[in-house]
């Protein structure tokens, strides 16, 4: 059974519709990472498997059952979310706040998993430091330790990279690697097509709220995908770390990277 599921949903936000038939699976110990320009409806998905955005068709389900009949705590038991906004209100202790992620255990359990899940993000030495007190980088750490704390089935990360220095970027993606080893599903956002390329086992490549390609890395993220969906062209070297989009330009023959921030790398 997947532990998060969207059967050809559909969502409406403003007025807008920001997803169209859109479709996919996570199954126990896969990583699937979501790509696609700005505006092409990732933060959606997750936000319709995580009961924040109503389906207005189809269905989005945790775990066989579906989101809207489940109450808060039941969803809560089965998917940690890390959301892309990370504004806290409050300048709590980051021990606190990555407790928060432990809402089923007693205070000493939840601490224990907290200062767990802070070492595993290399934030240990956060632990009693008021998140407002940190820097961007820092603050990203604790939160991602609030979802790390959980015990749930299924982790949804929604652009939890952005901002990140390099290597801290990479302990990221070895961490939700990890997860997945150990029986997670893991959902996750990505800007960086060759980072996705080289974390998931599939990538469901969204576009105008709909799924334009799905399927193992290089087999989504072909010349012809990442001409129609991201106005890029390139190639895909085979490097000893994996997987490398080379020689990216932009379809007008531009250089990556003219037109918007990122680097070849990082298109978009």
């Amino acid at each position: 059974m997947s532990a998060l599921q969207l059967i050809a949903a559909t969502a409406r936000l403003g007025g807008r519709a920001v997803l169209d038939g859109v479709g996919l699976a996570v199954a126990p110990g896969e990583v699937v990472a979501l790509v696609g320009p700005n505006g092409a409806g990732k933060s959606s998905v997750i936000r319709a498997l995580a009961g924040l955005l109503p389906v207005t068709g189809g269905a989005a389900r945790l775990a066989g059952a579906d989101v809207a009949a489940l109450s808060p705590r039941q969803r809560a038991a089965r998917v940690a979310y890390l959301p892309q906004e990370r504004r806290i209100a409050w300048n709590l202790p980051a021990l606190e706040v990555a407790a928060l992620g432990a809402p089923f255990l007693a205070g000493a359990e939840a601490a224990a998993a907290a200062h767990r899940a802070l070492s595993q993000v290399e934030a240990a030495h956060l632990a009693d430091r008021g998140v407002a007190e940190m820097s961007g980088g820092e603050r990203a750490r604790v939160l991602l330790a609030r979802a790390l704390a959980a015990d749930a089935a299924a982790l949804m990360a929604d652009e939890p990279i952005a901002g990140l220095d390099p290597d801290a970027q990479l302990m990221v993606l070895d961490l939700l690697r990890a997860r997945a080893r150990s029986g997670q599903a893991v959902l996750v956002s990505l800007h960086d097509l060759t980072l996705a390329a080289r974390h998931a086992d599939r990538v469901v490549v969204l576009d105008g709220g709909r799924v334009a390609a799905e399927g193992a890395p290089l087999s989504a993220l072909t010349p012809e995908v990442l001409a129609r969906v991201f106005a890029l062209s390139g190639r895909w070297i085979e490097t000893p770390e994996g997987p490398l989009l080379s020689g990216v330009r932009y379809s007008d023959g531009s250089p990556a990277g003219a037109r918007r921030s990122g680097s070849p790398s990082n298109p978009v």
